[in-house]
């Protein structure tokens, strides 16, 4: 079955960086669109970044310039580079494919802004 698997999360200082990864499992890799999504404390669960099979990226607003998503198709690894972290970035990060019109979500990993 498909699995995806977060990880790279954890406590940064404003202005610094992370690297999330999420390891996918079950499907074939690289034919399939890859998004991020992320749930702030008391906010519904919203869209940060997709990447489809060619490689094309979109961003929300909020994370552009700032955050880059990638993947590696020989890995089946999906990655979320985020730069220039604020307090608002603060959030639990998911990985996300759709597949025949059922969504497929990891656990989550929590990202932290403090300083």
């Amino acid at each position: 079955q498909v699995q995806l698997v977060e990880s790279g999360g954890g406590l940064v200082q404003p202005g610094g960086s992370l690297r999330l990864s999420c390891a996918a499992s079950g499907i074939i890799f690289s034919v399939y669109a890859m998004a991020w999504y992320r749930q702030r404390p008391g906010k519904q669960r919203e869209w940060v970044a997709n990447i489809v099979g060619g490689g094309s990226t979109y961003y929300a607003d909020s994370v552009k310039g700032r955050f880059a998503i990638s993947r590696d198709n020989a890995k089946n690894t999906l990655y979320l580079q985020m730069n220039s972290l604020k307090p608002e970035d603060t959030a639990v990060y998911y990985c996300n494919t759709k597949i025949q019109g059922s969504n497929y979500w990891g656990q989550g990993t929590q990202v932290t802004v403090s300083s």
